[in-house]
């Protein structure tokens, strides 16, 4: 009896709190539904470059899904990859084919050599009735199939390993998932003690009352950021091509924009458990949304919200720096974006002060 008015009194509970039961039930097919969409996402078409007489693969590349570009320069098609708009660049050196990989994603690398070795292989017939034809005109050319392309990497290279792949984005990730969980339990403590609500009485204006929170949170953020950064890179041996001072920049920023974000929603929760429910609607789609997995291959609707997300700009800033070796010119978008999203969570911040009391 005792028992059974105990088990009652728990289902009661969970039904009177809309939220817990909203979050129960619709938050695992949320997550559902967003991984089918990226694992069932399109296959990845490569962007690859040709130039001189790796023109002639054109049409054998096209027919195998890849978007072909044509360079009439060498240097115009390594400037393209470069600048990230093609994956691979194909010329040729003798009969023999070279590739140049952008390298740092291994998916778009597989696509590229998967498509070239399909369009190789077509022209196989073409290039032994060629060499026969010239075997009857007294050329002893060798009627063989066509020399392995040979494969350099213009980022990263063939023994790269897959956390040198990943690494940059879950430093992000982690920076990212652990200040937000953090920052908003500590500011709803300090809400629910009553801590916040006896300041609100005191002269001080409410933006004063936000920055001084993200001032005093933020110290400790400096030291996470450091610490995560020096730990993957020195201890665990990721991949590291450009400037640490970048990392430690962009590892900041993504702080302050989990600590203002976090104290932001922490104005909507009640408890500590509300709060831990933010989490597969706030953090998971940006983990699935961040690079991890190539955003072309995905709907372009959720390409937007990808784009709409602070941890896919620090992703992918951490993928320039890291993997790429690239510097501010390649990052100043990132950073400038990070920076707005920190600015525009800390107005919000102001206003969400207004929930609780009236100044």
């Amino acid at each position: 009896m005792r028992i059974g008015a105990l088990t009652l009194r728990i289902l009661r509970q969970f039904i009177h709190d809309k939220r817990t039961m909203a979050l129960m039930f619709a938050a695992p097919l949320l997550v559902l539904s967003l991984m089918s969409l990226v694992f069932g996402g399109d296959a990845y078409k490569p962007n690859i470059g040709v130039t001189g007489q790796a023109a002639l693969l054109s049409e054998a590349l096209a027919e195998h899904d890849a978007q072909v570009m044509k360079y009439s320069a060498e240097e115009e098609g390594v400037l393209a990859l470069k600048n990230g708009e093609i994956d691979a660049l194909v010329s040729m050196d003798g009969g023999t084919p070279k590739v140049l990989l952008e390298g740092s994603n291994p998916t778009a690398n597989r696509a590229v050599m998967l498509v070239l070795e399909q369009a190789v292989g077509n022209q196989q017939p073409a290039g032994q009735a060629q060499a026969q034809g010239n075997q009857a005109e007294g050329n002893r050319a060798s009627a063989h199939s066509p020399a392995q392309p040979q494969i350099s990497y213009l980022y990263g290279s063939a023994d790269m390993k897959t956390i040198d792949r990943f690494g940059p984005i879950m430093i992000g990730v982690f920076v990212f998932f652990f200040v937000f969980l953090i920052a908003g339990v500590s500011f709803l403590r300090e809400r629910t003690t009553g801590t916040l609500e006896r300041l609100l009485a005191t002269p001080l204006k409410r933006w004063e009352i936000v920055v001084g929170y993200v001032c005093g949170f933020g110290i400790f953020t400096v030291f996470q950021a450091l610490l995560i950064s020096w730990f993957s890179i020195q201890v665990l041996g990721i991949m590291m091509a450009g400037s640490f001072g970048y990392v430690l920049l962009i590892t900041l920023l993504l702080s302050m924009t989990a600590l203002t974000l976090g104290t932001l929603l922490s104005a909507y929760a009640g408890n500590e458990l509300q709060m831990i429910q933010f989490i597969p609607l706030v953090i998971v789609p940006q983990i699935f949304l961040s690079g991890l997995f190539p955003l072309d291959t995905l709907p372009q609707w959720l390409q937007r919200i990808g784009y709409a997300t602070p941890l896919y700009y620090g992703a992918e800033a951490m993928m320039n720096i890291m993997i790429r070796g690239k510097g501010w010119n390649a990052i100043g978008t990132d950073v400038y974006v990070l920076i707005a999203f920190s600015l525009l969570f800390m107005i919000l911040n102001v206003l969400a002060l207004r929930k609780h009391r009236k100044m």
